[in-house]
């Protein structure tokens, strides 16, 4: 990447301080586009979802995996459940959803309230044992199956018959076939028993999307650890289960304690699966990641304040403008052939293209991803009835609490005295973009129309070739599209 008519600048830049212009290109479609990842994990797509516990769960894991990026587990969640969610992720299937799932008694009520669960906009009736055994499809409930019936109803008095599809079938045939019979929810089976759910709209992200998988074929999906307790436990039982990345986090992440949590989950990882890779942060400047590079991290995870959630350069003053931290960074990364992520900051697809032009291997997407379908939290409503979910940041009074919750009643009260976060706020969901899945459509599509603009093929290419320049406040705002007439 360089500068347009001009030498580094002397001050830092956040995104919205710079763009990106135009070159000659010889690429003449988008889809001509490899966006896999360069930073050693080799995902289809170089998005991650933040290990925040608002936001990445088992549902985001499954449903980002599918469409080549990868989620990270948040580290304060217990290393049981974590494994749990993990063993799910690995069972699930790599092309079909998974579906809502309700048995045949119950309410129409309950039914309704697990839609906002997942984006597919149905519950699946089934029959079976679902731990246990295979799952019989019986069918389906939508909302327009509950208009004028009784909340208390059952789901087999409501429930609609179902296009069934064969798990072999393409992409595109199970797109003509929901199109010719005017559906939207298509129901894989096998032998009678149940594999998945696709809709339109999935058909179409089959299509254009390679899942992230491991080695044995199953979906990919991270967990983080932190630098205190027990670190060389948590990451022997997280790499049992079969954890694909390890992200060793904190805060500040060029600190003693963290060398020291490094070497620990770089013996064990040794022993136990060497090809995971280990990923630490955050840091900002070339010595962290020095530092951390030596002491065993692969790749090392930046950003220090830019995150929608984080309050830590209001509080206290530390931190660094997000686009220049990423280009340091990225660029002492390489020298030492280890890779960064790009953490937090990004509010729009630019933002997420100009991490990969500053040298991000995969940039992690943190709030942006809180107002979703997928992600953790319950959807509630305001007064206006514009639906949203709760977020909150990683170092905020709630997180605190949760992760101090094994220590007495007066050192978590002391604890949460001290707090860098917001400890909720409100994400509202895009109407037009209610789903993960939706705003990967978003981010891929603008990605991938930068790098045609740079005449790139590659995200390595794309780092090589983009040209990028420093704008003032109202050439930033010139860029914004207008909802309305501006007389």
């Amino acid at each position: 990447m360089r500068f347009l008519n001009q030498n580094q600048p002397t001050h830092d830049l956040t995104y919205s301080d710079v763009f990106m212009v135009p070159s000659r290109s010889s690429v003449a479609s988008r889809l001509d586009v490899d966006l896999t990842s360069t930073d050693g994990l080799g995902t289809p797509l170089p998005l991650v979802v933040a290990n925040m516990t608002a936001i990445s769960g088992r549902r985001m894991a499954e449903t980002i995996a599918r469409r080549g990026g990868i989620a990270i587990i948040p580290q304060d969640i217990p290393t049981d459940i974590v494994g749990e969610a993990i063993d799910k992720v690995k069972r699930s299937h790599t092309v079909f959803d998974t579906p809502i799932m309700v048995t045949p008694n119950t309410t129409l009520g309950e039914a309704m309230s697990l839609l906002p669960k997942r984006a597919h906009g149905a519950v699946l009736v089934v029959d079976g044992d679902r731990k246990n055994g295979p799952l019989k499809p019986l069918g389906v409930v939508t909302p327009s199956d509950a208009i004028d019936e009784d909340r208390f109803a059952q789901a087999h008095e409501v429930m609609s018959d179902f296009v069934t599809v064969s798990p072999t079938a393409s992409p595109r045939e199970i797109f003509d076939e929901l199109a010719a019979n005017h559906q939207e929810l298509a129901v894989a089976v096998e032998d009678g028993h149940l594999v998945g759910v696709m809709t339109r709209r999935g058909a179409l992200r089959s299509a254009l999307y390679q899942p992230a998988v491991d080695a044995d074929g199953r979906l990919k999906i991270g967990t983080a650890v932190g630098i205190n307790g027990d670190v060389a436990g948590k990451t022997e039982a997280l790499l049992r289960h079969g954890a694909d990345v390890l992200v060793v986090d904190t805060a500040h992440g060029h600190q003693e304690k963290m060398i020291e949590a490094l070497a620990v989950v770089r013996r064990v990882r040794d022993e136990v699966a060497r090809k995971v890779r280990i990923v630490a942060g955050n840091v900002v400047t070339a010595d962290g990641v020095k530092d951390l590079a030596e002491a065993g991290a692969d790749v090392l995870k930046v950003g220090v304040g830019p995150g929608a959630m984080c309050t830590t350069r209001m509080q206290t003053g530390v931190g660094r403008p997000q686009f220049s931290a990423v280009l340091e960074c990225a660029e002492t990364a390489q020298q030492l052939d280890r890779s960064v992520w790009a953490d937090g900051g990004v509010r729009y697809p630019r933002d997420v293209a100009l991490a990969l032009a500053a040298g991000a291997g995969s940039v992690m997407i943190g709030s942006w991803f809180a107002g979703t379908h997928e992600s953790t939290g319950d959807l509630k409503v305001d007064a206006r009835g514009r639906q949203y979910k709760e977020s909150f940041g990683m170092a905020s009074a709630r997180a605190v609490k949760m992760r101090t919750r094994d220590q007495s009643g007066f050192d978590r009260a002391r604890a949460g005295l001290f707090e860098e976060g917001i400890s909720s706020s409100r994400m509202y969901l895009d109407p037009d973009r209610p789903g993960v899945e939706d705003l990967v459509d978003f981010i891929v599509s603008g990605v991938r129309s930068s790098c045609t603009y740079a005449g790139a093929r590659s995200l390595p290419e794309f780092r090589d070739l983009a040209t990028v320049g420093i704008q003032s406040v109202s050439g930033y705002e010139e860029g914004r599209p207008l909802s309305a007439s501006w007389s």
